[in-house]
């Protein structure tokens, strides 16, 4: 998630505790941000301490975390998880379940925890106990 862009969220149920410094959206949770789409069934936000309010969005966040059949979305890349977790002071998103799939265009990896150093775009896919799979199609190589 970028900083500079602004993000439009969208579910069926809102609850703010501005006490706890957080949100729970629930039911059918849909947020864009530029080219970047997130899906889940739940996601909560939770903000740094005395950082501004919760309730009209000036409180500045310090994790998301996402539940329930969770869809990420960017450009050509889709990732689907159980569950995920995005920590925005050091830029990481991780996605964890039963099984983690990114894909692009044809080619395919799976494992049970997917890490992403956003900032730099190092990625880890760890494996469900036994090993990682990929699946790559040479054809969806760029031509040179």
């Amino acid at each position: 998630m970028s900083e500079d862009q602004p993000i439009q969220i969208e579910s069926d149920e809102l609850q703010v505790s501005e006490s706890d410094g957080r949100a729970d959206f629930t039911g059918n949770v849909n947020v864009v941000q530029g080219e970047m789409v997130l899906k889940s069934g739940a996601m909560t936000v939770f903000y740094s301490g005395d950082s501004g309010s919760v309730s009209t969005g000036t409180a500045a966040i310090d994790r998301i975390e996402l539940r329930n059949d969770v869809l990420l979305q960017s450009g050509e890349q889709t990732a689907t998880a159980d569950a995920g977790t995005y920590d925005m002071s050091n830029e990481i998103l991780t996605l964890s379940g039963d099984r983690v799939v990114l894909s692009e265009g044809d080619n395919v990896l799976v494992g049970c925890k997917l890490t992403v150093e956003v900032a730099n775009g190092n990625a880890r896919l760890e494996s469900c106990g036994n090993r990682v799979q990929i699946q790559l199609n040479p054809a969806s190589r760029p031509s040179e």
